[in-house]
């Protein structure tokens, strides 16, 4: 399926989508989404840019094998649990900072980070899948 306009296309859209995956993890705190949810429209963006353009291709883009990336996801999940046995709470319990950026006050919290954990998790672990049943087929 490596039409002229699908190719021509699927860099655009493949954009468009990791953006979206962004704006998905960034909001699951308030409304749905979240890291699982945004990783998995990642990995999706990966796939259709994998289809199109070839596994050489994504490889090249992300520059990072996907399970590194799903071990980082990993440790930095497992890392902001660990945050508030330093403040003698239990484990997993959330932390809150308030950063002033630019005269805007930002709350940066745990469960943020774990969030960003999920998410490299499941655009490592689904991307890997995706490109490696890509690399399969092309053989």
């Amino acid at each position: 399926m490596r039409t002229v306009i699908f190719r021509t296309i699927a860099p655009y859209l493949a954009a468009l989508m990791v953006l979206f995956s962004v704006f998905v993890l960034l909001r699951g705190h308030n409304e749905p989404g979240g890291g699982f949810i945004g990783g998995l429209i990642a990995a999706s963006a990966l796939a259709i840019y994998g289809i199109a353009c070839g596994v050489a291709a994504v490889r090249r883009a992300i520059t990072l094998h996907p399970m590194s990336l799903s071990a980082a996801g990993l440790l930095m999940s497992a890392l902001s649990g660990l945050v508030s046995l330093f403040t003698g709470q239990p484990f997993m319990t959330s932390q809150w900072w308030y950063v002033r950026l630019f005269g805007v006050e930002v709350p940066l919290s745990t469960p943020m980070i774990f969030d960003i954990g999920v998410y490299l998790v499941v655009v490592g672990s689904i991307g890997s899948i995706a490109l490696a049943l890509e690399e399969r087929e092309s053989d």
